[in-house]
């Protein structure tokens, strides 16, 4: 039981137990210098001399000294009166051979069990670690039957004696101890689960996913949602030091057109309308640069209506930040340092400055916004080189372009027609694809040879910078198309030759993205950011005259070919607002209706501002080394959008449609 508790400073001290006439106090939080603040008020005649600064550590104190001792020190000191029992003494993960002789108290889940002659182990499990139960026939032949009775995922609480192992496992931290077990208790037996509950599953990921709950027990999963959550503990901290405020923003607002499509909540008290889940926090973090909140942060859950994929899901949490009296500069170097931080205390990886590129160099280079610098294989333009040979293909074609595949000229007729076909999906689109190898005996063969000769191949190479085993991989068609058919191809090559090691990290920023892009559908430009991003100052005058061109204050963190941020300058006048709506399509009487309180705003001395939004999911699943976002997210959605461990979405009661006023079509 406990009746007392604790706080000096940065150091939280919990008391879990009491044996005696001794406390024992556990799960110390120990930071800088605060362990020789806490040395001096332990009495002297404890059975401690220094207090230890490890996480976990246990300390005795005569709880008959701990309240004369800290009662009358500047200490915050809270009594609690409700006595507590816990039905443990340890967790699985925390005992080891320092422990032996002790009589403890376990809880946890059946992990698996051993028949071995008339001696059973059994593997108890918690999030915290596994632990080895031993009950032997001759000791208490009763308990040993009691024990083969277990099942896996059993509930179990067991007492017993740290003994040492004479079979150790030295790659668990439990592993030189066992337990020998004087008494069992069942708190729940478990049905057989439907699949292994091991780092190593049989389970496919529909029927994990229908048992999230069994999924969540595996250490994979929950070692996730632990990364997970000391960043989160991180980024708090780095913002907290840099005087950012953490403030929530409504989760219901209004429905605007821009953007994924919204979830939409009717209002029952206002029949007939609706409220919008927010995509983000867009216009709330700007309205609070308005009011005065300088430095703004919030872990937030965001909402979007779109076709889902491995790094998507209709409900995600992003880092919203925004600032005030900054520039573009600012921002960066803040949240690199926000970025550097968590690689350095989370991963033990360091950086130095983080590179940036010209969204227009990373489009001619890799033919994405978010390249993956990891490897080279850059684009090589080839319309001075290959046209006007007669060659159709390359002489119809806007643009020429190729990768170099460093020694790759060893491909087989068969590799590289899978290849070809590979390009050919409909995810691709790709018509086709040219080739030349530059043999290892010097000569130069091509898929094209009718039309080129082998002078013609070494000015390919040349423009390549290609070398003698290297094989010259070439698209052609509309500048854009083509692009990005080729930067699919260039990281489908990169992933083949081993060039994309989830341990190599490479952050950059892109900037200077244009304000606009014009879409064929709809024949009128769109923000490529969003309505609110600001224009350089030097291209506002190009808006009436060239919108294309404009450049926006905008710019994103990429790592590993992953847009993990982005954010801009945001626009803080009205009536350069009014001429961004403009542009793009609004009538003055909309741009009020959907945005009017955002424009009223900026007429009571708006501040210049700007920020930054990271997606916190992609950020974990880089940090975990995943290509999905599921396995950082406790209750994920399938593909379409689907629960189905709850079976949601799902219909809703004729009476509460009614209550509503809605009716379906469905």
């Amino acid at each position: 039981m406990f009746d007392f508790g604790f706080l000096i400073g940065d150091v939280e001290t919990r008391c879990f137990a009491s044996l005696n006439r001794y406390a024992i106090v556990s799960n110390i939080f120990c930071q800088r210098r605060e362990t020789s603040r806490l040395n001096k008020f332990i009495p002297p005649n404890s059975e401690i001399k220094n207090y230890p600064s490890t996480p976990k550590s246990n300390i005795r104190i005569p709880k008959s000294k701990i309240t004369s001792e800290f009662r009358n020190q500047n200490i915050t000191f809270a009594i609690f009166t409700k006595n507590c029992t816990m039905l443990r003494t340890h967790t699985c993960g925390e005992l080891n051979i320092n422990n032996l002789g002790q009589t403890v108290t376990l809880c946890g889940w059946v992990q698996k069990s051993r028949d071995l002659g008339g001696t059973t182990f059994i593997d108890v499990r918690d999030r915290y670690g596994l632990t080895q139960l031993v009950l032997n026939v001759d000791t208490d032949a009763a308990l040993r039957e009691t024990g083969r009775t277990l099942g896996r995922e059993f509930v179990i609480k067991v007492s017993g004696k740290v003994i040492e192992r004479t079979n150790k496992n030295l790659k668990i931290p439990t592993g030189e101890i066992e337990i020998a077990v004087s008494d069992i208790e069942v708190l729940n037996a478990a049905k057989i689960p439907p699949f292994l509950i091991e780092d190593e599953t049989d389970g496919g990921e529909e029927l994990r996913a229908k048992y999230r709950y069994l999924d969540l027990r595996r250490n994979p999963i929950r070692n996730n949602l632990v990364l997970r959550h000391k960043m989160a503990q991180e980024i708090r901290k780095y913002l907290d030091g840099l005087n950012f405020i953490e403030v929530e923003t409504p989760v219901l607002i209004k429905s605007t057109p821009e953007g994924a499509r919204d979830f939409v909540v009717p209002s029952r008290m206002n029949p007939g309308e609706f409220y919008a889940l927010p995509q983000s926090p867009q216009t709330f973090k700007q309205l609070l640069m308005v009011s005065g909140f300088d430095r703004y942060f919030q872990i937030v859950k965001c909402f979007r209506d779109e076709d889902l994929r491995a790094d998507r899901q209709p409900e995600f949490t992003q880092i919203d930040c925004e600032m005030s009296f900054i520039t573009q500069e600012d921002i960066l170097n803040i949240f690199e340092g926000l970025t550097r931080h968590l690689f350095k205390t989370v991963k033990g990886v360091e950086f130095d400055d983080f590179p940036r590129m010209q969204y227009a160099d990373a489009m001619r280079l890799y033919g994405s916004d978010k390249p993956d610098v990891r490897f080279g294989m850059e684009f090589v333009e080839l319309n001075d080189v290959v046209k006007g040979k007669g060659f159709g293909v390359f002489d119809n074609a806007e643009l020429v372009v190729g990768i170099n595949a460093k020694g790759c000229a060893e491909y087989t007729r068969k590799q590289l027609d899978e290849l070809i076909e590979w390009l050919k999906r409909p995810q691709i689109g790709a018509t086709g694809m040219i080739y030349a190898r530059y043999n290892t005996d010097g000569t130069l063969k091509s898929s094209v040879d009718k039309f080129f000769n082998e002078d013609d191949l070494t000015n390919w190479a040349a423009a390549f910078g290609a070398e003698k085993g290297d094989l010259m991989l070439v698209l052609a068609g509309t500048a854009d198309k083509v692009r990005k058919q080729l930067n699919e191809l260039r990281l489908e090559m990169g992933s083949r030759l081993g060039l994309r090691d989830k341990n190599t990290y490479a952050p950059l920023w892109v900037v200077d993205f244009p304000l606009l892009e014009w879409d064929e559908e709809t024949e009128r430009y769109h923000a490529m950011h969003h309505p609110f991003t600001s224009p350089k100052p030097e291209d506002i005058a190009k808006l009436d005259t060239a919108p294309g061109e404009v450049r926006a204050n905008a710019y994103d963190l990429v790592i590993n070919g992953t847009e993990i941020g982005g954010g801009s300058i945001r626009i803080h006048d009205r009536d350069l607002q009014a001429l961004m709506f403009k542009h793009l399509g609004f009538s003055k009487e909309e741009a009020q209706k959907q945005f009017g309180f955002l424009m009223d705003a900026f007429e009571y001395g708006a501040p210049p501002h700007g920020g930054i939004a990271f997606g916190f999911d992609r950020l974990c699943s880089i940090f975990a080394g995943l290509d999905s976002i599921r396995d950082v997210i406790a209750f994920p959605k399938n593909n379409s959008g689907r629960d189905v461990m709850i079976d949601s979405p799902s219909t809703i009661a004729d009476a509460q449609l009614d209550e509503l006023k809605i009716k379906t079509t469905v």
